[in-house]
This record gives structure tokens, C-alpha cells and sequence, in this order.
């Protein structure tokens, strides 16, 4: 299984001036917590992490560091997380016929989710990583008025990875191209083309490192030796 890291971010939300990734965490930056699941998994062969130039010597320290048996190939990034996935759609081996993409920020997630989702993905063309919503969820207008509260037990709060048929992802990023489509995530890219999506189980500890207060809470997760990826 290949997997794709989208990894050239600014980290304006945390008050950075750098790549959030690069920040520390505990002992390690955020980005090496992502790889050691990354490495741990029994199902991902093969990782690309799309970043800037600037970065490169950056992960390249990072990635000495841990001494990882899996290859690893760097790829420029883009300017939106979406160009940076078309960027890494094309430098996948040309053998790779399922991709995993994997938010860098998402530095949590368990070597089972990935293998969860790998397995997974051998029986549909995409999925995401996703855990039910909790909270009620309020629909407003541009006054900040209510519109509507749509019923929860249709939501989902999404995660990644998310996986796809490579094929399949890379038709739907050259569409995406020639229309103008921007996107979020590769699954909003599936589901303009009329393509079905699946649901995989994800993990509530599954949080997007984007505040200093993720950061905190990060730190928190990790600190608990029940974590598998500590």
C-alpha cells in the first residue's frame, strides 16, 4: 500500500511562521510521530511527503533520525493541499494501484487505522476515515441566524486516511483541474465525479494538530502509555 502525505503547510493557525509539522512534540516534531505510524503499519510499502523546497532539509533530518526501513521519496508540494495530492498522484510508482493520503498534522493516528483502511480499500474504489459527530450541529445563514439542525445520525466527522483506487483519483484530480474544482479533501473530488465513498472507523485520538491548544492535547494523548504509537 503507498501512502501520500500531504506535508507543505504554513502554520498560521498554531502562530508559526514555519511548517507546523516541523514543531515539537514532546521529544520528536509532529511530522516523525506521523511517520513512526507510517513505519509501524504491516500494510503501507512505500511513503511520499509532499513539502516545500525550504523544508526539504528539514525532513530530510527528520527522516535520518528515525531510521525508517520503509522508502521514503520527497515531492515538491503545492499551494493548497489539493495541488499538493495531484503533485503526489504523479510521482507514485507507476506499479501503485491504491493510494492512502494522510494529513501530516494528523500525527495520532494508529498504525491499525492505516491497516484498517488498507484493507479496506481492496474492496471499494474510496474511503475515508471518519467518527460519528456528537455534538448537534447548527446550520447558519450569513446573519448568524439558524436555519437548521440537521439530524446527527447522518453525520460524520471526516478523518484521514483516506484511500482510493489510483486510477480512479487521478481521473478525478484532472477533472478537478479542467473545471476549476477546489476541494478540502480528495473524497469532496470522488464525490463531484459521482464516484461512492465508504465509511472506515477512525479514532476519537485521530485529532488534527492545527492550535497551540491540539498541541496541548497532543501532548497529552502521547504521554498516556496506553497510546499504541507512544
Amino acid at each position: 500500500m503507498h501512502l501520500l502525505i500531504p506535508a507543505a503547510g504554513m502554520g498560521r493557525r498554531m502562530g508559526s511562521n514555519r511548517n507546523k509539522l516541523l514543531l515539537k512534540l514532546l521529544d520528536r516534531p509532529i511530522l516523525a510521530w506521523t511517520l513512526k505510524a507510517a513505519e509501524a503499519s504491516e500494510q503501507i510499502t512505500w511513503i511520499g511527503i509532499m513539502g516545500q523546497p525550504e523544508d526539504e532539509p528539514d525532513f530530510q533530518e527528520i527522516l535520518a533520525s528515525l531510521s525508517l526501513t520503509k522508502p521514503v521519496k520527497l515531492i515538491r508540494g503545492g499551494a493548497t493541499r489539493q495541488e499538493s495530492v495531484y503533485n503526489g498522484l504523479q510521482a507514485l510508482p507507476e506499479a501503485a494501484q491504491w493510494v492512502l493520503i494522510h494529513d501530516g498534522a494528523r500525527c495520532l493516528a494508529s498504525p491499525g487505522l492505516f491497516d484498517r483502511c488498507a484493507t479496506a480499500l481492496r474492496q471499494c474504489p474510496g474511503l475515508i476515515a471518519a467518527i460519528p459527530v456528537k455534538d448537534t450541529i447548527k446550520v447558519v445563514d450569513d446573519r448568524d441566524v439558524i436555519v437548521d439542525t440537521p439530524d446527527r445520525s447522518h453525520l460524520w466527522a471526516a478523518q484521514t486516511p483516506q484511500g482510493f483506487e489510483v486510477k480512479l483519483l487521478k481521473e478525478c484530480h484532472d477533472r478537478g483541474r479542467q473545471n476549476g474544482w477546489e476541494v478540502t479533501d480528495d473524497a469532496a473530488l470522488f464525490e463531484k465525479c459521482g464516484l461512492p465513498v465508504k465509511i472506515v472507523a477512525g479514532e476519537e485520538t485521530n485529532l488534527k494538530v492545527t492550535t497551540p491548544v491540539d498541541l496541548a492535547i497532543a501532548e497529552f494523548i502521547l504521554r498516556d502509555s496506553r497510546n499504541p504509537v507512544s
